[in-house]
């Protein structure tokens, strides 16, 4: 008998709770006045969630349809919480929004309340079980949807769409990839946090957040998006602050890529006409310049964002509004014609890295035949997922989707990644996060690790490493080395050692040709240099009043990744200073020069022409192998071979001095090749002005 009166009680309980209550005024004859204006509300947001769906009937977004029919929704559902038609309602609006986690428990209320609620409730419940990662049970709504809706319009193709997302994500979460996927909890905020980019060595970041800010909401309650920056010390980033100078505005503004020297940057800015046309930033000091519109040949009528610069800014990658049909966003390609008044040409449509679904945020490798971008198509597992094709055989190659758990069956977009190939920061609007898009560190592990770049007010050349994998099967597997050294650091006055804004060059030293000449943060004097296994680099250092400064990375193929990190001290032209020219060469045992080394005998060159005073003298240094005869008078004739370079080129022999010291003036240990290497050297120290 107990457990009769235990049984009914629960029947009784579980009736109670899933009883509908509609709005009708029946159903609260003692709140009339409450119900009429609840009831109001709910018929203004009605009007509105009906203009939303037919946005997505036209696979257009109704994301502000959603969000203003809520303003009125939420006020409808404060009196009543118990009708199957709001919690539909309200479900269908956030799982169109980036809080799609809210949405969730609106679709399975409904449900509860009323199976028939809709006769689009059974896709909504696939939807919900999609999300929540139950895509058998997902499937089972889908197939149930599909069989009553029998229409062959585009939203049962999308159907089929879901449906086949759910079979790529029951294969791909097979194999999850050995990564961590943790939310960075200093930068998120229940807004939108998102598009980070970060500099190659993980110390600064830069990204997107429409929170709180000092310009007044609009009518939504909603801020508009700025930029922000912050800086990673002592093992976590430091308080976001808004980026400095007149790159922000009342205006949206979303950071897309910054260049491959740092001194610029795309970002995606809405235009009086409320479209987002592609805008470019520079960098001066610490401040960022109000941007500055494109080429209008990119700038059309249609929406265009998500710009990548490529390697050389030769081209530009971005996403643009497809104006001929109804596929959303496409990634189009546009080369250069004057790089100084930011004109492109025609752009053409990059077909195998467009789908018949949006794509999304683009980062182009700077090796230029490396993509990384977002996209709702292919075999996506669901929401937007990121993709990493390849440039082969004069086109692009199939999309690979990076698989579980950086892609989940949300939104997944916006990857950037440390040179070492460690850490890697994406934006997703997955469960679990403080709300909206949240920025998220993705730590690859093991031998597994994956490549990209990004910077801030570091500025820099960057030649980065892709996923190499030649088939997608449920995951990508990372395993391919990155073959590249990051030269970072900063240019100081050597008496001051206050910051000097240089001029730096790095010159293929194989060919002479200058590879990329850009100048160090006016403000800090830091920079950050990528360069790529398989060349001999030569790189100076000049700034006005000061000797220029030479380094030389000779990075055999196949180098794994190095971090050299290195404070520059600019000398003054001052008697007495000495500067080592660590692009001359000699072939063991000789001393005739070598023709790599004629970038940095130019060099000498134009500054002894440019200081016509000027008296030097040359030095010919070795290590202590041999014996000290034969290093004095190697070092004596090689100290020769550039003073006859200098007087050959027109500087009288009355500047200059040649002195060989052997192995008598080391700088550094004898006892190892690295200390060895460096004591063979040619200087230039100056006795005159």
């Amino acid at each position: 008998m107990k457990l009769f009166f235990t049984a009914l009680i629960c029947i009784v309980t579980s009736y109670t709770y899933a009883q509908n209550v509609a709005f009708k005024s029946s159903n609260f004859k003692e709140q009339k006045e409450e119900f009429k204006i609840a009831r109001e509300q709910l018929e203004l947001g009605t009007v509105l969630f009906d203009e939303g769906q037919a946005l997505v009937f036209a696979t257009q977004s109704p994301a502000l349809k959603f969000e203003y029919a809520l303003t009125h929704f939420e006020k409808a559902y404060a009196f009543n919480p118990k009708s199957a038609d709001l919690n539909y309602k309200m479900g269908v609006c956030y799982l169109h929004s980036t809080d799609k986690e809210k949405g969730l428990n609106y679709i399975t209320t409904a449900f509860t309340l009323n199976r028939e609620v809709d006769p689009f409730i059974n896709y909504y419940m696939g939807y919900v079980n999609h999300l929540r990662e139950n895509y058998g049970e997902a499937l089972k709504y889908y197939n149930t949807f599909e069989a009553e809706y029998k229409k062959a319009d585009d939203f049962g193709k999308f159907v089929k769409k879901r449906k086949k997302e759910c079979e790529n994500a029951m294969s791909i979460t097979k194999n999850p990839i050995r990564v961590w996927v943790d939310n960075v909890d200093e930068l998120n905020t229940t807004a939108n946090d998102f598009a980070p980019s970060i500099t190659m060595d993980g110390e600064e970041l830069i990204y997107t957040s429409n929170r709180a800010n000092a310009h007044k909401p609009n009518e939504l309650g909603f801020y508009d998006n700025e930029i922000y920056t912050t800086s990673f010390e002592n093992g976590k980033w430091t308080k976001p602050t808004i980026a400095k100078g007149g790159i922000n505005s009342e205006k949206d503004e979303i950071s897309n890529c910054l260049s491959y020297n740092g001194t610029k940057m795309l970002i995606s800015k809405v235009n009086d006409k409320g479209d987002y046309d592609i805008y470019e930033s520079f960098l001066k000091g610490d401040s960022w310049s109000t941007p500055v519109g494109i080429s209008r040949n990119i700038n059309l009528k249609s929406n265009d964002m998500y710009a990548s610069y490529s390697e050389g800014d030769v081209y530009i990658y971005y996403a643009k509004a497809n104006q001929g049909g109804n596929t959303g966003f496409d990634i189009y390609i546009s080369g250069v014609m004057n790089r100084s008044e930011r004109r492109y040409g025609t752009p053409n449509k990059v077909m195998n890295s467009s789908s018949p679904f949006n794509e999304g945020p683009i980062y182009l490798h700077p090796d230029g035949k490396t993509m990384y971008f977002a996209s709702e198509g292919f075999n996506s597992i669901g929401g937007y997922d990121i993709f990493m094709c390849k440039y082969e055989s004069g086109k692009w190659s199939d999309p690979i989707n990076m698989g579980f758990p950086i892609n989940t069956p949300y939104d997944d977009l916006f990857f950037s990644a440390s040179a070492n190939g460690k850490y890697a920061y994406i934006t997703s609007n997955r469960a679990g996060g403080k709300g909206g898009n949240d920025i998220y560190r993705v730590t690859f592990w093991g031998e597994e690790k994956i490549p990209a770049f990004s910077v801030e007010d570091y500025l820099l050349a960057s030649i980065t490493q892709p996923i190499n994998d030649p088939q997608l099967a449920s995951a990508v597997k990372v395993s391919e080395t990155i073959n590249l050294t990051v030269f970072k650091g900063k240019t100081i006055d050597d008496l001051s050692k206050k910051a000097v804004e240089a001029e730096i060059e790095i010159t293929d030293n194989s060919t002479g040709k200058i590879i990329e000449t850009f100048t160090t943060n006016s403000a800090t004097g830091k920079f950050l240099i990528s360069l790529n296994s398989g060349k001999n680099y030569g790189i100076a250092v000049k700034a006005d009043g000061f000797m220029f400064h030479s380094e030389n990375f000779d990075i055999p193929s196949g180098s794994a990744y190095n971090l050299v990190n290195k404070t520059i001290e600019l000398k003054n032209v001052k008697i007495g200073n000495t500067v080592t020219l660590r692009n001359i060469f000699f072939d063991v045992g000789q001393s005739t020069l070598r023709a790599e080394s004629n970038s940095e005998l130019n060099r000498l060159l134009k500054l002894m022409n440019d200081v016509p005073k000027l008296k030097i003298e040359i030095s010919g240094h070795t290590d202590n192998t041999g014996s000290a005869t034969l290093n004095n008078k190697l070092s004596q004739a090689r100290a020769e071979s550039v003073v006859k370079y200098l007087v050959k080129n027109g500087i009288p022999l009355s500047r200059l001095e040649a002195k060989g010291y052997g192995s008598s003036n080391p700088i550094a240990s004898n006892k190892n090749e690295n200390g060895r290497q460096e004591n063979r050297r040619t200087e230039f120290k100056i006795i005159g002005n």
